[in-house]
């Protein structure tokens, strides 16, 4: 036998993994970190510049930096976000207006900005200017009559059609991730799945370009969801400059969870809403230090968004709102109705949309994404453009359903009837009898509730960036608007009835419908997305409207709760659920009396469990069992036979490690022993060198025994991230239960098809 001795002397060949080297502990594409492995990584590291900093003055500088690199990459994150949320506001305002005409002053000008610089423009008539001409003043001299309708309407469906060919063209061309509102796979990546250029540079590109594109063709879509991913790829951007983060995804998923925080911010205007709807929607591990560096990136990014100032009227929310009368008691019952409205609207709506998806990806229609979009385009433009609510941007829409009518207000909305011995000051209209613009405005409101809530259903999930935020409020707040007004007239008319009685005097101002449009819209996005607090908070830092919370709250959790009634999934857990992605939601509960043992493999009847042993496999052993199985790792055991559990190795480690091993080291051939152990085995004079391979090995896998029950394994790979579990028996290796196989047994459990889990 050869001295050990020996073997160890030769110029420390099998200990080569003592020294790091590249790709070990990096993971494939579609598949799931281990985050009890990259938490022990980062402490390892995080001990090693402690101790290395009482060494130097220049290792101490280093160790501050890497303490700073957290809040470096935080700023970085809020001034690029912002900037782009800016240039992508001040692009759709500007391309939304080329629809309907151009600035002949200077031609990048929108509407609003044309006429703001015009010295001939009337408070009557504040969007008309001679600098802005519509295309059929431009090309055929007329504003009015046949001829000039049907031209605007011409180039309107045409601009929008260009528009929206250009944005699919460049997704399915150069970026095919940029689709889609990006948060269902956010979610995904943030509880430890692998999905390799969903966040890189050309889809953060072509995600900024193509939604200024779809936003501006007028499709039912906004631009909040597709916000967070643009800020997530600003955040993976970012992070892969600082070796902290690149080199651990554990650490990358913190900076991911923060830049979610900021892609709601700069969207809506809502910083804190932003941190909350990371916290409670997006994330799925948020420590303290997380939620700080969340706010810090809030804040950058929303004061860099109000430096750029891209509405114009100098503050941070989308649609400010000022109501001057409280709200009554007597008002819970019609706010609860609209909770119940948006809790069935949203039920509508997933299962509709999910259906509709699933049809997509089942037949013919997924293979033709472009004239999907061109279609859908086709039918938006053709059906939006007569009805004034439907034809301008959704964001003005809501904007004019949320305020209030004051003296100064020349919408539609706002022609009621007045008093001519009306004293009373500008700021507080007593409630008054509707006009004819009023009754008109409520119809044509009807039918462009019809049509957002039918078009969204096909728009969201095409193959163009599209979030589902704003065509949600838009929904409620028409809804809302309808209400509102229909409480107000009531009220006005029936003022001795005993619920208006002690609050509704003739010549009061009692009822304001802008409140019913912002609480419907709140009640809409609720029963879609299924969120409670951080709704809550982005509705009021919206609006500024604060002292509206309570019934915000309240339908809030009334269509929460009606929602809930249908369905527990929200739209982004159900697009989850239908690309089958393995995302454990921890809302999910597990409540059947399984075993582990019931889904371990290998099951009765199936093969052994493919195992690596401690110290008696070649080279040529490992390598062939990589080759003839598709696992993720294996398991080591001390031997056949006894099955005594040692460690477990990863399968990508276990080829790099071989393949440098053979690269830097003369005396690796096929038939070298591999060994686990920290001594080399007893091997004969004229044996190969073996190659110890201890280094990649977890001595620490997480374990169960057989008869522990499922609701404890499901709880255990919720609350640590794991990949797998190994289940054993007094020590002895019995099986093996991943994450995947915990998703197939939950599906299996709820009545589902296990096979719709289809990524590892």
């Amino acid at each position: 036998m050869v001295n050990t001795g020996e073997i160890n002397g030769s110029s420390n060949l099998m200990d080569f993994l003592d020294e790091p080297f590249p790709d070990v502990g990096t993971y494939e594409d579609f598949h799931t970190i281990d985050w009890l492995r990259e938490k022990s990584r980062d402490t390892d590291r995080h001990r090693k510049i402690t101790s290395k900093s009482k060494e130097s003055l220049w290792e101490f500088i280093k160790g501050l930096l890497d303490a700073w690199s957290g809040w470096v990459v935080m700023l970085f994150i809020g001034l690029l976000s912002g900037t782009l949320a800016g240039v992508i506001d001040l692009a759709v305002d500007w391309m939304t207006d080329l629809k309907e005409g151009i600035c002949l002053n200077a031609f990048w000008y929108s509407h609003e900005q044309c006429c703001w610089t015009s010295s001939e423009t009337t408070f009557e008539d504040r969007d008309k200017c001679p600098q802005w001409q519509k295309w059929s003043e431009l090309m055929i001299d007329q504003s009015e009559g046949a001829s000039a309708y049907i031209l605007n309407y011409f180039l309107y469906s045409m601009w929008a059609l260009l528009f929206a060919f250009l944005a699919v063209s460049l997704v399915r061309v150069f970026a095919p991730y940029a689709c889609g509102s990006g948060i269902p796979e956010i979610k995904t990546i943030l509880s430890g799945f692998i999905i390799r250029g969903y966040l890189g540079k050309w889809t953060l590109l072509v995600k900024t370009v193509t939604l200024v594109l779809v936003v501006s063709s007028g499709l039912s879509l906004g631009k909040e969801g597709p916000s967070v991913h643009v800020a997530c790829c600003c955040g993976n951007l970012f992070s892969s400059l600082f070796s902290k983060y690149s080199r651990n995804e554990g650490k990358r998923r913190e900076v991911l969870s923060a830049a979610a925080a900021v892609g709601v911010s700069v969207a809506f205007g809502a910083p804190i809403g932003g941190v909350l709807f990371s916290l409670e929607e997006v994330s799925y591990y948020f420590p303290l230090k997380t939620l700080w560096r969340s706010f810090f990136a809030a804040l950058v990014a929303a004061f860099t968004l109000r430096s750029i100032n891209p509405f114009g009227n100098s503050r941070l929310v989308l649609f400010y709102v000022e109501y001057h009368t409280p709200w009554y008691m007597a008002e819970l019952f019609p706010f609860i109705l609209l909770g119940v409205f948006g809790g069935l609207w949203g039920t509508l709506f997933i299962r509709c949309n999910i259906a509709w998806c699933r049809r997509r990806k089942t037949t013919k229609l997924g293979k033709y994404p472009v004239l999907e979009v061109i279609a859908v385009t086709a039918i938006t433009a053709l059906l939006a453009y007569p009805n004034p609510y439907t034809r301008r941007s959704t964001s003005e829409l809501i904007s004019e359903l949320f305020n209030d009518c004051g003296a100064l207000e020349s919408s539609q909305l706002c022609d009621y009837i007045n008093d001519p011995n009306m004293t009373r000051p500008v700021d507080d209209i007593p409630d008054r009898q509707a006009g004819p613009g009023v009754y008109t405005a409520m119809w044509q409101l009807a039918l462009a509730l019809i049509f957002k809530i039918i078009i969204t259903i096909f728009t969201f999930g095409m193959k163009i960036p599209s979030g589902l935020f704003i065509p949600s409020i838009a929904v409620g707040a028409i809804a809302g608007r309808i209400v509102g007004v229909g409480v107000e007239q009531l009220a006005y008319h029936h003022h001795d009835w005993i619920i208006f009685r002690n609050w509704c005097r003739p010549g009061a101002d009692c009822v304001t419908p802008g409140l019913y449009a912002m609480v419907g819209a709140a009640a809409c996005l609720g029963g879609v997305t299924r969120m409670t607090v951080s709704l809550v908070v982005i509705m009021f830092e919206l609006t500024g409207g604060l002292e509206y919370i309570v019934p915000l709250m309240a339908a809030a959790v009334t269509s929460k709760w009606v929602a809930d009634a249908f369905g527990k999934e929200g739209i982004y857990e159900a697009h989850i659920h239908l690309n089958g992605y393995p995302f454990l939601d921890v809302k999910d509960e597990f409540t059947h009396r399984t075993l582990a043992m019931d889904v371990m493999r290998p099951r009765r009847g199936e093969p052994s469990l493919s195992v690596l042993t401690q110290d008696n496999m070649t080279v040529e052993d490992v390598e062939t069992l990589i080759k003839d199985t598709d696992y993720n790792g294996f398991p080591v055991v001390v031997s056949r036979d006894s099955e005594r559990l040692i460690g477990f190795a990863q399968r990508r480690e276990l080829i790099i490690a071989i393949k440098n091993a053979r690269q830097r080291q003369d005396g690796v051939v096929s038939n070298s022993i591999v060994y686990f152990t920290e001594d080399p085995p007893e091997l004969p004079a004229n044996s190969p060198h073996p190659l110890k391979l201890r280094r990649i090995l977890n001595l620490s896998p997480f374990t169960v025994t057989d008869h522990t029950p499922m609701e404890t394994v499901v709880d255990i790979f919720r609350k640590l991230g794991l990949r797998q579990c190994l289940v054993t028996r007094s020590g002895r290796l019995l099986g093996i239960i991943t994450k995947k196989d915990v998703l197939r047994h939950m599906a299996q459990m709820a009545n589902q098809d296990p096979e719709s889990i289809m990524f590892n």
